[in-house]
């Protein structure tokens, strides 16, 4: 099964990121995601806020009930080992971090989870594929992103780079030309103001950008 969530990551390049939306609406986001034709997406956790964790599970359990056989489902910002079970629990298939930690990656493994830690240095990266990560997220990747992607990958041409941070529809296909093997799309894409009013055709008109500015 991990094996065709990589695969699948890989194929479909675009993990959309849901923040703090509870369970009902995160399932329309999904959907509307999916009418845009995203297949990935990836539920976080809110670290300023651990009475929410159980709240974000049950979001990722409701995507995962309605969407079977649609989408891929992962939990986001699982920063220690109890949120890696936590997620498991509640039916991710992967698991994004915004760091190097070992010993999450290690317990993602261990669950038949995909790893997906957080890097920015070649140092960190290198730590995080030796760990057993099967991708490396590059974050943030602000200003000078895709050159800086481009330089990582020369070195490290091993290792599976996904670039999350400040990319939309402009600029998704310069950080895949640049070497990543996907992205990771937060704002741009699931915008609070179109999910707090419910305007999830917004997010799917969105959804449609994206993709085709990906597969140019």
């Amino acid at each position: 099964m991990r094996e065709q969530v990589i695969k699948q990551i890989q194929e479909e390049k675009i993990i959309a990121i849901v923040r703090g939306v509870d369970v009902e609406k995160a399932v329309n986001v999904a959907q509307a995601l999916y009418d845009g034709g995203i297949k990935l997406v990836e539920v976080t956790f809110n670290l300023s806020d651990p009475s929410s964790h159980l709240k974000t599970a049950q979001a990722i359990r409701g995507i995962q009930e309605k969407m079977a056989g649609k989408m891929l489902v992962g939990a986001g910002t699982v920063t220690s080992v109890a949120l890696a079970e936590l997620a498991k629990q509640a039916g991710a298939e992967y698991i994004i971090s915004p760091d190097t930690d070992e010993a999450v990656i290690r317990k993602a493994v261990e669950l038949g989870l995909v790893s997906l830690p957080g890097a920015f240095t070649a140092t960190e990266a290198k730590r995080a594929h030796a760990a057993g990560a099967d991708f490396v997220k590059i974050f943030p990747c602000v200003g000078s992103g895709p050159e800086y992607i481009k330089a990582l990958c020369a070195p490290l041409n091993h290792i599976r780079f996904l670039a999350v941070g400040g990319i939309s529809a402009e600029n998704a296909a310069d950080f895949l030309k640049a070497g990543a093997v996907g992205i990771g799309v937060g704002g741009s894409l699931v915008n609070k103001k179109w999910v707090a009013s419910g305007n999830y055709a917004r997010i799917t008109e969105e959804a449609h950008r994206l993709t085709a500015s990906v597969n140019l």
